[in-house]
């Protein structure tokens, strides 16, 4: 606006100029004329009517000069308030950026300086005095690189000049720049309407000193697991960075190049350095396809040397991402001559049992008549063993038909008295329901004890061994149980533990689980406790319980099956203790039992720990769920008992529930549906060969997202259940239990 101004009064006064001449020449020609008109002869007459015309003329002249003179009046005045406005709001405008904590500059269409403030100019001390109104935006720069007031322009002036000059061009955003004193400034510019730039700079350097803090401590962290991670190996280990610059080293490597720990970084400081000493370390050991650089991309690379102190060493490369290697050292002398002793023995071994065949050889005419009166026996112990191996893999196949053929009715049951347990019914009726879920949990913890010691003794149970966290392990047998007890009036408690032990996790949750349910079972009043004691290496988990107890002469009969001993209330069906001795058995964890009558029992349980024995746990947080109800549900079964019962279970919890008998009417079902499915429950076996994860593979290729899933089986193989947990399924044993299903689709859909 004060530019504008500006212009106007220049452009009106230049106007005037212009008039006021041509009124001169005019007047000065008119003199002209008169003067020349004049002769010598005195006419009187023209003489004197040329002056009238000239007075008019004059007259005239004189008035538009007067009135050119009012108007060049009235013009002043009002360039004299506009320059006064003008000066105002410049003061003002100047005033304003003053009190703004960050940087202010503009600069016109011609990229000359029209304004800045204070703060702009102590960014640049040095040529502040230098910059003023009308110097060009690249003088600034160019008085600043001289200066090296920008630490990019220290290093590389005439770069750094093209790069801040081509972001002032663009003016479409921010720049971070960094002073050379230290200080850290980003850069906000845009265009005026005229074409012109107004810059923001502002002064981020606590900013950036607090990255660089967050940074370095990140790095530091990450620096003390690498040097924790490397101090833990046996062999010496070393990093180098893309570079060749050593990064990271650890003890055993120092004392295998025979290093001061304070001389390490000066001594093999980079990749070439450990090289040049390996050459005096360890000779014969620094050859280039032992030592040499390996790029990234290339395999790693092992290679074993004799040194001249007759000791071996196996070096180890691999390159890492993004460039740099990892290098370790090991001494493999033991490892060598022990091979080497076992060849020894072997050819040792040899040469005797050459020797010894031409004895046998004379002893075999004399055992040949011993063999063939045992060939007619060994043919009947090889057809025996046949016979028991076919019979013990028909046992098998037994029990994964029985799993399947005699748990689906009985889920199909379960569903449907679920289903009833949900509605309204007269309280004999629901007796009855109640009466009949019991049968059928009675039923089912039957048929799964009996496949389960099948297996054990089929020897179709194969143990697990992992490093199990005892304490998580716990902590679920507490939820699993916590209901059971509070609905009998006992107190279960469970103590903590950071215990880490060798062990199946499977087979000993189910050892712990058949502890608490027998421990539950036959105890009346007070409660029970699971605790684990540490022994050494060991770590001995104990459940104990309040109840009647049992007579110490009867301690050896309770693992047997079906031996049950009438505690005075409630019985159990005898083969839970059976399944514990068996399973302990399997893992060499010794069973042990503390009891008498009316003292309570105690059953325990003793696991190795892990080399660690206890570790840190961090407890998950639990999600919040919603409910399930109006979820759709596509449940697919080839037994439409399943279906319905699947469908009364589910529609009674409030879902839309959507039925098919294979992957072909599960596909018409969703196309059908007018709401998108949002869990799908599918059979393992469909018949014909086809498999619940292959339809939910199709379906969710169908649906373009994944569905969550869960496959309901009876097959209780543990790598069918990882391989369907590794494809992203959920699995659910049958007869599925409606709480185990309805809480699993809470966590699916909430």
């Amino acid at each position: 606006m004060i530019a504008d101004t500006d212009g106007h009064r220049d452009d009106r006064v230049a106007s005037l100029e212009i008039q006021l001449g041509k009124l001169a020449r005019i007047n000065a020609s008119l003199m002209g004329r008169v003067e020349r008109s004049t002769d010598l002869r005195g006419n009187a007459f023209s003489v004197f009517e040329t002056a009238i015309s000239l007075e008019g003329k004059v007259r005239e002249r004189t008035a538009d000069l007067e009135r050119a003179l009012g108007e060049l009046a009235s013009t002043n005045a009002e360039l004299a308030q506009a320059t006064d406005a003008a000066d105002s709001a410049r003061r003002r405008l100047g005033d304003a950026i003053e009190t703004i904590n960050e940087g202010f500059a503009i600069f016109d269409a011609d990229d000359r300086l029209v304004l800045c403030n204070q703060t702009y100019l102590s960014l640049w001390p040095k040529v502040a005095d230098q910059i003023v109104p009308g110097v060009r935006f690249d003088e600034i720069l160019g008085k600043i690189g001289e200066t090296s007031g920008m630490l990019g322009a220290m290093v590389a002036p005439d770069r750094w000049i093209s790069e801040r000059g081509a972001a002032h061009e663009l003016a479409e955003g921010g720049q971070v720049i960094a002073l050379a004193d230290g200080r850290w400034i980003q850069v906000n510019e845009r265009r005026t309407t005229e074409g012109g730039v107004v810059g923001v700079y502002t002064d981020i350097t606590d900013i950036k000193a607090e990255d660089a803090r967050l940074r370095a401590r990140e790095l530091a962290e990450r620096a003390v697991v690498l040097q924790a991670t490397l101090d833990a190996m046996p062999q010496g280990v070393c990093v180098f960075d893309r570079e060749r610059a050593l990064l990271a080293w650890n003890d055993p490597l120092l004392a295998f190049l025979k290093l001061q720990p304070t001389r390490a970084r000066l001594e093999i400081a980079e990749h070439a350095a450990l090289i040049q000493w390996c050459r005096t370390a360890l000779p014969r050991a620094d050859a280039a396809d032992t030592l040499g650089w390996l790029g990234e991309g290339e395999p790693e690379i092992v290679a074993v040397r004799a040194l001249e102190d007759g000791r071996s060493v196996e070096v180890r490369r691999l390159p890492m991402p993004g460039g740099g290697m990892v290098m370790s050292f090991d001494d493999v002398t033991d490892r060598l001559r022990a091979a080497a002793a076992l060849r020894e023995t072997n050819e040792t071994l040899e040469r005797r049992v050459q020797e010894r065949t031409a004895a046998v050889v004379a002893v075999n005419m004399e055992l040949q008549q011993q063999v063939a009166e045992r060939v007619a026996a060994e043919a009947a112990m090889r057809e025996a063993k046949t016979a028991a191996e076919q019979a013990n893999l028909s046992k098998t196949r037994f029990l994964a038909a029985a799993s399947h053929d005699l748990l689906q009715p009985l889920n199909a049951a379960r569903l449907f008295v679920s289903a009833l347990a949900t509605r309204r019914l007269a309280p004999a009726n629901r007796t009855l329901v109640e009466q009949t879920g019991s049968a059928l949990d009675s039923i089912e913890d039957l048929l799964e004890a009996l496949l389960e010691i099948s297996k054990l003794d089929a020897g179709a149970v194969t143990p697990e061994i992992t490093d199990v966290p005892l304490g998580e392990l716990m902590r679920a047998l507490h939820a699993e149980f916590a209901l059971a007890a509070s609905t009998r009036g006992l107190t279960l408690t469970v103590e903590p533990t950071t215990a880490w032990v060798r062990t199946d996790a499977r087979l000993l949750r189910r050892i712990l689980q058949n502890f608490l349910s027998n421990a539950l079972r036959y105890t009346r009043q007070g409660g029970v406790v699971m605790a684990a004691r540490h022994e050494g290496a060991h770590v001995q988990i104990a459940v104990t319980d309040t109840g009647a107890g049992i007579d110490p002469t009867h301690h050896g009969e309770i693992f047997e099956e079906f031996r049950r001993l009438n505690s005075g209330h409630e019985r159990g069906m005898g083969l839970g203790l059976a399944i514990v001795q068996r399973a302990g058995r399997m893992l060499d964890h010794p069973i042990g039992v503390r009891s008498a009558i009316g003292q309570g029992s105690t059953f325990c349980v003793t696991v190795p720990l892990t080399v660690e024995g206890t570790r840190q746990i961090c407890a998950a947080t639990p999600a919040a769920r919603r409910g399930i109800a109006a979820r759709t549900v596509l449940v697919i079964d080839n037994e439409e008992i399943i279906l319905e019962g699947m469908r009364a279970v589910l529609e009674g919890w409030g879902c839309d529930v959507l039925t098919a008998v294979g992957g072909s009417e599960a596909r018409e079902a969703i196309a059908a549906s007018s709401a998108p499915v949002e869990v799908i429950l599918a059979d393992y076996h469909l018949g014909n060969g086809m498999t619940g994860e292959v339809v939910v593979a199709q379906l969710r290729t169908l649906l373009d997202r994944p569905t969550p899933a869960v496959i309901i089986t009876a097959d209780r193989e543990p790598d069918l259940r990882d391989r369907l947990l590794g494809a992203g399924l959920h699995v659910l044993q049958k007869p599925v239990k409606p709480a185990q299903l309805r809480a699993l689709l809470a966590r699916l859909t909430g």
